[in-house]
């Protein structure tokens, strides 16, 4: 087992990472605080894993929430069903919540634990390589607006995660492709050497095999983890994880969450990004293309886009959370793979870039 702490002093905690986890009640008991529990999943991942956790309901006051599957859930009206089953069951401050599913349980139930009587403890127990290597770690939490994603929430550590690599063998291929464009982000922002290791065994990775799964969820948890010790609200370095988001996040909204996963909207805002970076006169052509052909073989590609449509993803761009300077975008960029930094640009900027994309 690959244990890496997220370390924040007393807020410190672990994620274990290996197979078979979830087949190990000491692991998730070990991080249960008191006598109260509730599980919170969607209709897809309870059908595949709530029993892995009934050992629960023989040790503790347990209870379970079950939200619909999807983005498009990832509302105020879903966090509002959690607090209503919280709150017809007496939940209490010492209650721990169980997050069972992707990224949006994991961003969902973690906003809870935020709100609810002022902080409750929760545990991630990540069942997407996306959520595995990325969403469930560096305590970012929240809820879409029909507008701008995200834009609602609170930065709140969980107690502890808990990565079975064995629950990524029931990943449809799209979900395991999704997650695999946040792996190839840490590569470009943070670890050349990461980079060019993906490079190298992308065809077993593809075929999901273990040993490399393994590898790539310790080395992308060991980076964010690094990274968010040293900034844990993002005030500084943390913001180079939203390499390629900021054109991700706009297309989520233009084409629709139900539409377009998140890690594919990543894929192709990480494609521009490079981009982008070789057309601020940072990083090479050679580089670029290093990183377009390597997102190519996940089957990502930038999409035609009609004038009228990049205005709307430029608006959208300019509501993003990041912003500070109305009218002033924040890019994460490259220098070189392996070395991010922050570009702010102009809307004329970034729409000139976009026209001649």
């Amino acid at each position: 087992m690959q244990v890496v702490t997220v370390g924040l002093g007393e807020r410190s905690y672990p994620i274990y990472i290996a197979k078979g986890l979830l087949s190990k009640p000491e692991i998730l008991t070990q991080h249960i605080k008191s006598n109260d529990v509730v599980v919170i999943s969607n209709a897809t991942i309870a059908e595949l894993y709530l029993e892995k956790l009934q050992f629960l309901r023989e040790e503790y006051n347990y209870d379970e929430i079950i939200l619909p599957d999807g983005e498009q859930y990832k509302t105020l009206a879903s966090l509002e069903i959690i607090f209503d089953g919280l709150i017809q069951n007496n939940c209490s401050r010492k209650t721990t919540l169980i997050a069972l599913g992707g990224g949006v349980i994991g961003d969902i139930t973690g906003f809870a634990a935020a709100c609810y009587q002022r902080g409750i403890n929760f545990i991630q127990v990540p069942t997407t390589l996306l959520a595995q290597v990325d969403s469930s770690v560096g305590g970012k939490t929240a809820v879409n607006h029909p507008h701008a994603k995200n834009m609602i929430g609170a930065f709140y550590q969980p107690q502890a995660v808990i990565a079975d690599i064995d629950v990524l063998q029931t990943l449809s291929k799209r979900q395991y492709l999704a997650g695999l464009a946040e792996v190839i982000k840490y590569g470009c922002i943070y670890d050349a050497e990461f980079f060019t290791w993906l490079d190298i065994n992308i065809d077993e990775i593809l075929q999901c095999d273990t040993r490399y799964l393994i590898t790539l969820v310790q080395r992308s948890c060991k980076i964010k983890a690094a990274i968010v010790s040293q900034d844990e609200t993002e005030q500084g370095l943390r913001a180079i994880l939203n390499f390629g988001h900021t054109f991700g996040h706009a297309l989520e909204v233009f084409h629709g969450y139900e539409n377009i996963l998140h890690g594919e909207a990543v894929a192709e805002g990480m494609m521009m990004a490079a981009y982008a970076s070789q057309y601020f006169g940072t990083l090479s052509n050679a580089e670029s293309q290093r990183i377009v052909k390597l997102l190519e073989k996940l089957n990502y590609t930038i999409r035609k886009y009609s004038a009228i449509d990049l205005e709307k993803i430029i608006q959208t761009m300019l509501k993003d959370k990041k912003i500070e300077i109305p009218g002033q975008l924040r890019l994460v960029l490259l220098n070189k793979i392996g070395d991010a930094y922050i570009k702010t640009v102009s809307t004329e900027m970034i729409s000139d870039f976009l026209s001649n994309l």
